[in-house]
């Protein structure tokens, strides 16, 4: 049993402090699954990390079995509550090399060693271990993977190896942050069926906090509301979540395409390419598909159907082992995998947002903004040209770094590293921007993604959940992109920011006429905000056509009976 009294938490920003939970009460019994929902930034994650024991409070305390903790609680008390809590972290990929079930092992040799040390297999205890570390594995489901590499398992293979190994622990306290946002409805519903047997099984509390609602529906026996901070209502799933959804906003109308020209062909892809988190090689052979002009396009399927590596080539950022990808540049193709002095002026035509998307914390938005018009504003190419030539860096150096900004932190440094060159460089090449000028790209795309003007002058922290998200599309806006391309950027973003950004880009769309190519796990989203889905399956395309019946076939294909719960009647 676990009781929660009047938890209070307060951070300290910039000389600010900001109530992060306020007066926080609950109870979770043992076998039952309390669900906590709310928008992004509600402190849902800040109230596990307390219960967990790695996170401090200000005020209250709560009760595990026996055990009471306090803001003043000493380090053996925490110590004994991390030893009772296992969690499981959103994102978390932390797994030993090596057979599946030397991971669960490594757990329970804590108990005897100390450590998470791989026992010899004729030490003392070893076949105990083994035969309990079966058990676990048995509890997931992974039975039949108990002797493949880790490495090789699917993503919610890895999901589920990882609860494995926190029930090894023996918690008295399950806490699953966000379990299955980031994957495809097949990976979702098997991580949902397995902490349902869990549930069963283990008769210990257990608290998921997740911003789906179908999840909820499918697996929590009470949800909890949590809204800037305060707990405004716990009670049953459907009541609760319908109590949440009540500020969703209507929905904008998809603008209606007049005709379709394609402004990108993707022709003849061939390539094996080895997915290192889901442990498979994905095949490519002779893909072939057009994105027209003004459309939004919608890449779903299964994880590891080849969604994001496709999205890469199209972005020119992988290569494939034979095909081109061409634009249609200034009236001519131009196919953007081979290197001319040409694809720079391609370059500033796109605009791209990759699936680990933030705003740096410590910068104001106008000064990222700034960042952004520096490299693709309207002369900066002609000035970094310039600029280049007088420094002794050629032309195709000059492409690779006018590309780094559009790539995952590791990608950009490691080719930082490559070509001997520190981020400084960019000081040198592009020019310097002013206040109005900044001023004056923010204004259209502000009004258009519906953001006050004020924001641009506010750091992360100062601004919303949902204004967070728009003020990153409105960089990727602010250089006037005629392509937009979005690689699951909105995965882990509740419902109400969902819909919000989700009618901004139908603005933006029908305002600018910018071409949008998106990947998404999120049906509902695809549904409302695509004219057009491409279902991929292990490299294929399996199905193209209208968004609705697109993911019918893959939630049929996934078996994804979570899904059967319909969150547009509760938000009716």
């Amino acid at each position: 049993m676990l009781d929660v009294s009047d938890i209070t938490k307060e951070y300290e920003f910039n000389n600010e402090k900001k109530r992060v939970l306020d007066d926080i009460s609950f109870s979770v019994a043992d076998g039952e699954i309390l669900g906590i929902t709310g928008k992004s930034g509600s402190g849902k994650t800040t109230l596990l990390k307390i219960l967990r024991g790695i996170e401090s409070f200000d005020e209250g305390s709560f009760r595990l079995e026996e055990l009471e903790i306090t803001p003043d609680s000493g380090k053996d008390t925490i110590r004994s509550l991390q030893l009772s809590t296992a969690i499981h972290l959103q994102r978390n990929f932390g797994l030993w090399n090596g057979p599946a079930i030397d991971n669960i092992i490594r757990r329970l040799n804590i108990q005897y060693s100390g450590d998470e040390g791989l026992p010899e297999p004729d030490s003392l205890y070893y076949d105990e271990m083994y035969e309990e570390a079966m058990e676990y594995i048995r509890l997931v489901g992974l039975e039949d993977k108990a002797l493949h590499s880790s490495n090789l398992l699917s993503g919610g293979e890895k999901q589920r190896l990882i609860m494995a190994r926190q029930l090894a622990a023996k918690p008295k306290l399950l806490l699953l942050d966000e379990p299955v946002t980031m994957t495809g409805p097949g990976t979702k519903q098997e991580i949902l069926d397995v902490i349902k047997n869990i549930k069963g099984k283990l008769n210990i509390p257990i608290i998921v906090v997740s911003h789906l609602p179908e999840v909820h529906l499918y697996i929590s026996d009470r949800v909890a509301y949590l809204e800037d901070g305060r707990l405004v209502e716990t009670g049953e799933p459907e009541k609760i979540l319908k109590h949440f959804l009540k500020d969703l906003d209507e929905q904008v109308k998809l603008p209606q395409l007049q005709q379709k020209e394609a402004v990108i062909k993707v022709r003849n892809l061939s390539n094996r390419f080895s997915l290192l988190r889901v442990g498979e090689v994905l095949k490519f052979e002779n893909v072939s598909l057009d994105i027209n002009r003004g459309e939004i396009t919608a890449l779903i399927g299964q994880s590891g159907a080849g969604k994001t590596t496709l999205m890469k080539m199209i972005e020119g950022l992988r290569t494939p082992k034979e095909g081109d990808i061409s634009y249609l540049h200034e009236g001519e193709w131009l196919n953007i995998l081979e290197f001319t002095r040409q694809r720079l002026d391609l370059r500033k035509k796109i605009s791209i947002m990759h699936q680990e998307f933030t705003l740096s914390p410590h910068s104001t938005v106008r000064e990222q903004m700034a960042f952004r018009l520096r490299l693709k504003g309207e002369k900066s190419l002609d000035f970094a040209r310039k600029k280049a030539a007088e420094l002794g860096i050629s032309e195709e150096v000059l492409d690779t770094l006018y590309s780094l900004p559009d790539m995952s932190e590791d990608e950009k440094d490691k080719i930082m590293h490559q070509i001997n060159m520190s981020p400084d460089v960019y000081a040198l090449l592009f020019p310097l921007i002013t206040k109005t000028d900044v001023d004056e790209h923010a204004e259209k795309v502000f009004d258009a993604l519906d953001l006050p003007m004020e924001v641009l002058d506010k750091t992360p922290y100062q601004i919303s959940g949902g204004e967070h998200v728009r003020a990153y599309i409105a960089l990727a806006l602010a250089t006037d992109p005629e392509i937009l391309l979005l690689d699951e950027p909105f995965g882990d973003l509740d419902p109400v920011t969902l819909r919000d950004v989700t009618n901004s880009l139908k603005r933006i769309n029908e305002i600018f006429g910018t071409t949008i190519v998106l990947v998404s796990h999120h049906m509902d989203f695809v549904r409302e905000v695509a004219h057009r889905a491409i279902l991929l399956d292990k490299g294929k395309i399996i199905m193209d056509g209208k968004p609705e019946k697109v993911c019918d076939r893959l939630i049929e294909m996934s078996h994804a009976s979570y899904l059967e719960h319909d969150i547009r009647e509760l938000a009716a």
